[in-house]
């Protein structure tokens, strides 16, 4: 008898010791799981969609958050798009521009000292993509071009192609949903003299070469028909015919000049 409860007794103390255990990896468990569910939270400062994946071109509009509406970030999940949950138990993608959500005062979008090194690498990615713009000098022109291949491009498909083989950024696949896809980034400058190097340049259909012929045009409410790369120093980098000898380096000037609708860059 003494044997038996001496072993009921042990048995008991190794439950009570397990379970003991067990007990703080259980929580700690549920600690890491409510971290990594939320890594930041969002304050959306600008009416912004609601995407069902991180991209402009594929992704479908699913809802829209308005201003002052908070989210929890779950994921930065590209270069451009936060994955956020709402509070109500929605999750999609959000774009990451300023202009739509800044991010709570004890959140960081970046570790300390990551600021000064993506500024230093800013300069040498944008003359990569300009490097290898400028391989294409020549290229036929083709409207409409085969996107799988680089013997000819059209206006979009060359600046596409640019950013793609250099730093590996899939743009939309024509100029007008590029240009949306800059202005949903919030860096739009409607200037000519707010370019920069890189930047992405949007033009309407040309109606005539000198200045009066654009007379009392709503530039609000023309389609983009042109896009090109900005060289800097007021030249453009780009292809719209064959008889121009297709891609080519062109100033921004003239018709270009009266065409231009506005610009922007695809990095930050």
């Amino acid at each position: 008898m003494k044997r038996s409860i001496a072993i009921f007794t042990m048995s008991a103390m190794l439950l009570s010791s397990y379970m003991t255990m067990q007990a703080p990896a259980s929580a700690a468990a549920s600690t890491t799981t409510a971290i990594s569910s939320s890594i930041a939270k969002g304050h959306i400062v600008g009416g912004v969609n609601l995407r069902n994946k991180p991209s402009l071109s594929s992704g479908k509009i699913i809802g829209f958050l308005k201003k002052g509406t908070n989210v929890a970030i779950l994921d930065k999940s590209n270069k451009y798009y936060y994955k956020v949950k709402t509070s109500g138990g929605h999750t999609g993608y959000v774009s990451k521009s300023s202009k739509y959500i800044k991010l709570s005062s004890n959140s960081s979008q970046s570790k300390p000292g990551q600021g000064s090194e993506v500024s230093s690498s800013l300069t040498e990615k944008i003359n990569l993509v300009i490097k290898t713009g400028k391989k294409y000098l020549g290229t036929p022109y083709e409207f409409g071009s085969d996107r799988s291949t680089t013997y000819t491009f059209d206006c979009s498909d060359f600046v596409k192609q640019a950013y793609k083989e250099a730093l590996g950024i899939v743009l939309p696949a024509d100029s007008r949903k590029q240009g949306d896809w800059i202005k949903e980034q919030g860096t739009a400058v409607y200037n000519i003299g707010s370019l920069k190097a890189g930047d992405l340049v949007f033009f309407m259909s040309y109606k005539g070469s000198s200045a009066s012929a654009y007379a009392g045009v709503d530039k609000s409410s023309e389609k983009i028909t042109h896009v090109a790369i900005y060289l800097g120093n007021g030249q453009l980098l780009h292809t719209y015919s064959n008889k121009s000898g297709g891609v080519r380096i062109d100033t921004l000037s003239k018709s270009w000049e009266h065409r231009f609708l506005f610009g922007g860059s695809v990095l930050k």
